[in-house]
């Protein structure tokens, strides 16, 4: 077993046009991420910032935006880490969950998955 890469669609803001890049598939990032300078080269200004936790254990703040995502024909859009520039490109979990993939490390593809919800109607606890 081992990482796997995968193509990603990195699209503008409007979503009319898309960059692909090779990403490393990452369940253990939360959100995806890609260099900076695709990011505004296509468009994307920050939203805000959060704090995330390294590889070696050291906290850093970075910047983040809602993007187009296109996984094998299919868009969604889903939060985006600017990453430094040296960074690999990463697919994290939640796009991952937001596409209802999940990693076959194995065969290093993307499988497809059924999602989970809770039942409708009402539910009795007891």
């Amino acid at each position: 077993m081992g990482t796997f890469t995968v193509l990603l669609g990195i699209g503008s803001p409007d979503g009319q046009r898309f960059r692909e890049v090779e990403a490393l598939v990452d369940t253990g990032s939360t959100f995806t991420s890609v260099a900076r300078s695709l990011l505004e080269t296509l468009g994307h200004r920050p939203q805000g910032s959060e704090r995330f936790e390294l590889a070696d254990g050291r906290i850093v703040e970075r910047e983040l935006t809602e993007v187009p995502i296109r996984i094998d024909g299919k868009t969604r859009i889903s939060i985006c880490v600017f990453a430094e520039e040296e960074s690999p490109a990463l697919l994290g979990a939640v796009t991952l969950e937001q596409f209802l993939l999940a990693p076959d490390p194995v065969h290093q593809k993307l499988v497809p998955m059924v999602g989970l919800m809770m039942p409708g109607g009402r539910v009795q606890v007891t």
